[in-house]
């Protein structure tokens, strides 16, 4: 654990280095923003913008923004994008090659959400290659917002998907090496970050999001965390604005993170006065808890004039930000303390 630890530590450290040297900062750029949009925001929407977690989000913004730019619907757009992590095998936190439970399996989560409220999202599924098309298709196909376990298969195959292992030689080495300890922590960082969400803002105006997990590595068998949960992973109201989260889930469900960012920013509040709020509000629920040593959260956000913003826990969070303005970026988010303390 130690090793990790460091590993953790030097990382952080790394990235904090990388940007003090290239005498950039992603809160410093964001804080521009709004500076920006406070005066002309209400007057000028900055759109389309896509925002998405982790460094695996570039990739899946590329995709996205390619599909928005060729007058593909903003859900069809999500799909596309998240796509492309949940195949890469050398994501080790979504899809295909994700790390499995403690039994060895990788069981997968996922949600969409529409400018309409329309929401569609499956949990616990096993040996699908694309949880994200899967629950664009409960939204459209269904009466019902979540499919769980065997019925979410059940369902999946009816419409035409195949089953798969998901297992690769990597994970299982990794797992196995696991088995000798057993030890589980619920450590969600720079190595183990368990999801990506992404948010967008389409050239109509409207919002749109989605997130998709393997889950927490080495969890029980039958754990779902907070993104398949609309209103903890994923929530959006297309007046206001949409946010998303990445991190612990359980303690993401516990305060119903993503919706209460949303209803700050309904309150007027920048969505980085909300992102940051909502993650204190966290930490100062769990700062006692059992969990505390390795607890990490982190929300990204979007409001309706184009605002954006990520905050998070502990150090190491990154978001990647598409948009006509400034192209394909990632950017780093503002933390309340690195891992050390």
């Amino acid at each position: 654990m130690s090793n990790r630890r460091d590993f953790i530590k030097k990382s952080a450290l790394g990235t904090i280095a990388i940007t003090t040297a290239l005498g950039y900062s992603g809160f410093a750029a964001n804080k521009e923003d709004e500076k920006e949009n406070k005066t002309k925001g209400d007057k000028k929407q900055k759109k389309p913008i896509i925002i998405s977690t982790w460094n695996h989000g570039l990739p899946a913004n590329q995709e996205s923004w390619k599909q928005l730019k060729a007058g593909k619907p903003a859900l069809d757009a999500i799909e596309a994008g998240m796509k492309i992590p949940e195949a890469d095998p050398n994501v080790r936190s979504v899809g295909y090659g994700g790390y499995p439970d403690r039994e060895g399996k990788v069981t997968l989560d996922a949600c969409i959400m529409d400018h309409n409220s329309n929401c569609g999202s499956v949990c616990f599924l096993q040996n699908i290659m694309h949880p994200i098309s899967v629950a664009k298709l409960v939204l459209q196909k269904t009466p019902h917002v979540m499919l769980a376990g065997q019925g979410a298969l059940q369902f999946a195959l009816s419409e035409g998907f195949k089953e798969e292992n998901l297992l690769t030689s990597e994970s299982e080495k990794d797992w196995k090496k696991w088995l000798e300890d057993s030890k589980y922590k619920p450590v969600i960082n720079i190595e183990n970050h368990d999801t990506i969400s992404m948010l967008m803002l389409d050239q109509d105006g409207n919002l749109a999001g989605g997130c998709t997990t393997s889950g927490a590595a080495w969890k029980m068998h039958g754990r779902v965390g907070d993104s398949p949960i609309i209103g903890a992973g994923l929530f959006l109201d297309n007046e206001v604005g949409a946010a998303a989260a990445t991190g612990l889930g359980e303690a993401v469900i516990r305060t119903a993170g993503s919706a209460m960012v949303v209803e700050l920013m309904r309150q007027g509040k920048s969505p980085f006065d909300a992102c940051k709020e909502i993650t204190e509000r966290i930490y100062n629920k769990h700062k006692n808890h059992k969990d505390m040593e390795y607890l990490q959260v982190g929300f990204i956000a979007l409001n309706k004039n184009g605002q954006y913003a990520g905050y998070s826990l502990r150090s190491g969070f990154n978001y990647a930000v598409s948009d006509d303005q400034k192209g394909h970026r990632m950017e780093d988010a503002k933390f309340k303390m690195s891992w050390d303390k």
